[in-house]
């Protein structure tokens, strides 16, 4: 185990210096991408080694007793394994990489990261290439996909810890049609993604005066659309979702939420005790807890104020800020 280390360390040394090179060489790439030969890289694989290593056994041991049938047999063989060069080179020869997005996620989770790729012609890759979508992240390998007849993959890219993630290499690449070769492409994109803090801490959501801050109350008529309930009795004919009913469906009724006027106020100075971490990870369980209640909630980060409002844009500039605290300006700040 011991003795594979050094190999294992040289091996990434030269993968880095490889890698650094292509980004060198490519520059940022622009979506979308078409591959095109100068891109793409090809070297044997193990078993193309070994391949080449007893073609040339045969080609000596045909030469050494002039045995015309082992030198036919040693050319047919080398044919075949040009051709496997020819077909994995163009396995890859055309692609188009549309699209390459990250979308947002926690500390501790992982990210989506979504690659769409077409071929020539815009449909799926081919079934036969046997494609696959590598993830690289600080010369590591941390994800790993195959297109199975789709133009559209999903990714995980682990985030140990909240701020902007930045996407570092993404490759494509093969192995078909007979394991002889591998054939890959590098993609260096600007994506990026925020990574929130983790949703943690057991102090319960703060209290208004009186009552629960920001307590909501059901009702029909105003304000909010909830959704569709079953009819009751002494509920009110204008509520009734009569086009619903004309195709079919039960006797429903609307059903709407009006906020009372309450509301919640978090504020980050407003945790003592707790290390700035901790503190974001509460607020962040509160946040979510307070959309799971729908009750409109302010959020202050020192200087910072996000005015008191409720669904998702309000929520996803909330878990920004959070996010960002102390490592960029805040976003969307009132």
């Amino acid at each position: 185990m011991a003795a594979r280390r050094p190999v294992d360390r040289l091996r990434r040394f030269l993968s880095d210096r490889a890698t650094g090179w292509a980004r060198r060489r490519q520059g940022l790439d622009t979506l979308p991408v078409t591959l095109v030969a100068r891109r793409i890289y090809i070297v044997p694989t193990r078993a193309g080694a070994g391949l080449a290593i007893l073609l040339l056994v045969m080609l000596a041991a045909g030469l050494n007793y002039s045995n015309s049938l082992a030198l036919l047999l040693t050319f047919t063989l080398a044919s075949f394994a040009l051709v496997s060069l020819y077909q994995c080179h163009q396995h890859l020869l055309g692609l188009t990489v549309q699209t390459l997005t990250a979308e947002p996620g926690f500390a501790g989770d992982a990210l989506p990261v979504i690659v769409t790729l077409t071929a020539p012609d815009g449909r799926p890759p081919n079934a036969t290439a046997a494609l696959q979508a590598v993830l690289r992240q600080d010369g590591a390998l941390v994800s790993r996909a195959s297109f199975t007849g789709t133009t559209r993959l999903t990714l995980s890219a682990p985030a140990a810890r909240r701020g902007r993630w930045q996407l570092q290499q993404l490759g494509l690449e093969t192995r078909a049609p007979f394991g002889l070769f591998r054939a890959w492409v590098w993609l260096h994109a600007d994506v990026s993604a925020l990574v929130y803090p983790q949703p943690r801490g057991e102090l319960p959501l703060p209290q208004g005066p009186g009552e629960d801050a920001g307590s909501a109350r059901e009702h029909s008529g105003v304000d909010e659309w909830v959704g569709l309930r079953p009819f009751r009795e002494g509920d009110s004919p204008r509520q009734v979702a009569w086009k619903a009913y004309a195709r079919g469906a039960p006797l429903l009724v609307r059903e709407y939420r009006e906020l009372s006027g309450k509301q919640l106020a978090l504020d980050l100075d407003r945790l003592p005790g707790l290390d700035t971490e901790a503190r974001l990870s509460q607020l962040a369980r509160w946040i979510l807890s307070a959309e799971q209640r729908g009750t409109p909630y302010a959020l202050t980060l020192g200087s910072q104020h996000f005015a008191a409002a409720i669904g998702h844009p309000h929520r996803d500039d909330c878990l920004a800020a959070l996010a960002l605290y102390g490592l960029a300006d805040l976003p969307g700040a009132a």
